[in-house]
């Protein structure tokens, strides 16, 4: 199966300007923000779409929380943030690699979408 855009970032086939890095994740600025901060937090495990995981992924997702409030407060949004997960096509999933958005620098309004 081929690699998606984002396991060709981590794999550094693909540019990106990284931000955070370790053993579980891969954390760039998207190239088409929707915030004056906007990451992309990924897994380096391809899982397709949020409802893909499964109990075996618990660590893993738990681990992509508590990193991505570490990256929102490194770049100073640590009280004022906000994370997404699309889920599907039909939801805004337009790269079927399971990933987080993290966005901040601007107010951000309810309901969403």
């Amino acid at each position: 199966m081929a690699k998606t855009l984002f396991e060709k970032i981590i794999d550094r086939e693909l540019p990106a300007t990284i931000v955070y890095e370790d053993t579980q994740c891969v954390a760039f600025r998207d190239i088409n923000p929707a915030a004056p901060v906007h990451i992309l937090l990924v897994p380096r495990k391809p899982i397709v779409k949020l409802s893909d995981a499964d109990a075996a992924d618990q660590a893993l997702l738990g681990h992509l929380m508590l990193v991505a409030s570490k990256i929102a407060a490194a770049e100073g949004f640590g009280e004022a943030y906000r994370l997404v997960v699309n889920n599907g096509a039909a939801a805004g999933q337009s790269v079927f690699h399971l990933h987080l958005h993290i966005l901040a620098g601007r107010p951000m309004k309810w309901p969403p979408g």
